[in-house]
């Protein structure tokens, strides 16, 4: 072993401890990881940013304007409106959501088809009177297959085809993946449809709803001799944090000032909204000498029409809350909202909300001025859980949308034009005809995962051209020594399919896409077969909730723990394993 591979193998093994570890962000752990390999000499300096201009992390770029355009223009509410009916029994339902879902994915970025689903699949389940985690992991897991149907409909698949370009000198085609990805997406939702959702614990509902949280907001009175009299509120700010309460108003005769009352100084008879706990409220009470008021204002927060709004939002892996706390990102100044409740796994949290570290997956309840919910989401880095309605309100748009879409995918298809190409085009006619609003171009793109890719693409051609990648096939290839071909692509798509389970996709994938490869290249058969092994086994992960931003999403408002996941997700692996090798071996021969 040569001391670059050395090199390499302990940058990724670092890597891929700190993805596990998860304190610190993927895209962070990538660039740095980039930034020692340049450094240290393994990754050229001419080489270092390539990544960032590579094919796959344009297409991944490009693709994420586009799902968003194609939600601004009302094309996915155009298919849900018609196909949503909350009264049908729960396996069809988890049917018909779940072709919606996939359908979506295989077109569009999966994350932003769940998001998009997720507030429709629990209005549903509270209308039909059963818990929203009996059919959020089943709609998580078909959104996961759906995108190994095309090209574009996961990472996994876009970079395996610029492998593929660099070794065999032709990428993949739009539809390349359907024989095989497509119908095992199909095998996977009949699986999950039919027997799947059954295989499921019954969650416990730890959502939080504005009713019970009422008991948690008081009121108390400025007495007549108060020596708060002439302070302005927000210099109570201090007083209530130690205490665990949050001041969400001031009522002063019939006025109610919310937002506004942060610089009103208090006079006699001025009541304080407060929410806390019944312990924290006696402790603020005595600290501050106020008096409990003659009546309850229990109606403040089912009474939208005062000035506030209760908003439920989900925390993905990327917000700006993940490791912090509301009073950490200063939600209350910032922001005007007041973190209510936080649902975790199934547990309610109310005490000590505000000062509590937020996990990815998390549930919160906010109180947010009125018809600011979707602004401050978006500051959070959230995914908001309200009813986002299901009307379309342009069809000009809805349809040009769907039509432009349509065209690039069919030129790109029969090869009329590059992907990316038509792609980008794409983009440009969205922006011109504000189907994507200028100032939301780069807001569509998520970041992280571009940084992600254009840092780990270098490492990964460094890891190849340094020989890494053939020493690891050449183990493989001698551990399998005189297996059948279905056996080995088997034990490669396991071992994938382990790695995405705990590890980032993408990551798994520039690793695994060039093993694959060499594999191929020291048994003398096609390299095809184990590209396709290695796409499907990126995008399946099922097992736990970090394995896929998808079933982290869920985690929160479907009431999941930990090991909640495997239960459906095993079986669901299995078979992906078993419908996909035979199928790999039917359209892609050795």
């Amino acid at each position: 072993m040569t001391m670059d591979q050395i090199i390499l193998f302990s940058l990724f093994f670092a890597v891929f401890a700190l993805l596990l570890w998860g304190r610190w962000r993927y895209d962070l752990v990538a660039f740095s990881a980039l930034m020692v390999g340049v450094a240290s000499g393994v990754v050229p300096y001419e080489e270092a940013f390539s990544g960032f201009g590579h094919e796959a992390t344009l297409i991944v770029g490009l693709v994420l304007v586009i799902s968003a355009g194609l939600v601004h223009s009302g094309a996915v509410y155009l298919i849900t409106r018609t196909l949503l009916d909350s009264g049908r029994k729960l396996g069809a339902h988890i049917a018909i959501m779940g072709g919606i879902g996939a359908v979506l994915s295989a077109f569009m970025n999966n994350v932003a088809a769940l998001g998009l689903l997720m507030p429709v699949d629990i209005q549903a389940a509270q209308k039909a009177g059963r818990s929203p985690g009996l059919s959020l992991m089943p709609l998580s897991f078909a959104t996961i297959l759906g995108g190994m149907a095309t090209l574009i409909g996961t990472p996994p698949n876009i970079i395996i085809s610029t492998f593929r370009a660099e070794s065999l000198d032709a990428p993949y085609s739009m539809f390349d993946f359907a024989p095989v990805g497509g119908l095992t997406a199909l095998a996977g939702l009949a699986f999950v449809a039919l027997i799947g959702w059954r295989l499921i614990p019954q969650p416990e509902d730890g959502r939080l709803t504005a009713k019970e949280l009422a008991q948690y907001v008081a009121e108390l009175t400025v007495p007549e001799d108060s020596k708060l009299i002439g302070k302005r509120v927000f210099e109570l700010n201090e007083d209530a944090e130690k205490a665990d309460v949050a001041i969400i108003g001031l009522i002063r005769g019939d006025r109610r000032l919310y937002g506004s009352a942060r610089n009103t100084k208090l006079e006699a008879g001025d009541a304080l909204v407060l929410e806390a706990v019944p312990e924290a409220l006696d402790e603020f009470r005595s600290a501050l000498n106020l008096a409990f008021s003659d009546e309850r204002r229990e109606e403040l927060l089912v009474a939208s029409g005062e000035g506030l709004d209760v908003l439920e939002v989900v925390v993905p892996g990327d917000s700006r809350l993940v490791g912090r706390s509301a009073q950490a990102v200063g939600l209350s100044w910032r922001q005007r909202a007041v973190l209510m409740g936080i649902s975790r796994k199934g547990r309610r949290i109310t005490r000590q909300v505000r000062r509590t570290e937020i996990e990815p997956g998390d549930l919160l309840l906010l109180l947010v001025p009125k018809d600011q919910g979707g602004v401050i989401a978006d500051w959070l880095g959230c995914l908001t859980l309200a009813d986002r309605g299901l009307a379309v309100t342009d069809n000009t748009k809805t349809w040009s949308a769907i039509g432009l879409f349509a065209a690039a995918v069919a030129a790109a298809s029969f090869g009329f034009i590059h992907l990316p190409i038509a792609l980008g085009m794409v983009v440009v006619a969205y922006l011109l005809l504000r189907i994507v609003p200028l100032n939301e171009l780069y807001t569509s793109v998520e970041w992280p995962v571009i940084v992600l890719l254009g840092s780990m693409i270098p490492l990964g051609t460094a890891l190849e051209s340094s020989g890494g990648t053939e020493l690891i096939a050449n183990g493989l290839v001698s551990l399998t020594n005189g297996w059948p071909a279905w056996a080995i692509l088997t034990a490669l798509m396991v071992v994938t399919m382990t790695l995405s389970d705990v590890l980032n996709n993408t990551a798994t994938t520039i690793v695994a896409a060039p093993i694959g490869i060499s594999m191929a290249n020291s048994l003398g058969v096609s390299a095809d077969p184990f590209l396709m092994a290695v796409a499907v086994a990126a995008s399946a992960a099922f097992l736990t909730p970090i394995g896929h931003k998808n079933n982290t999403l869920i985690l929160g408002p479907g009431g999941y723990r930990f090991g909640d996941y495997w239960r459906m997700g095993l079986p669901l692996e299995i078979l992906v394993v078993a419908v996909s090798i035979p199928l790999i071996l039917v359209f892609w021969p050795l």
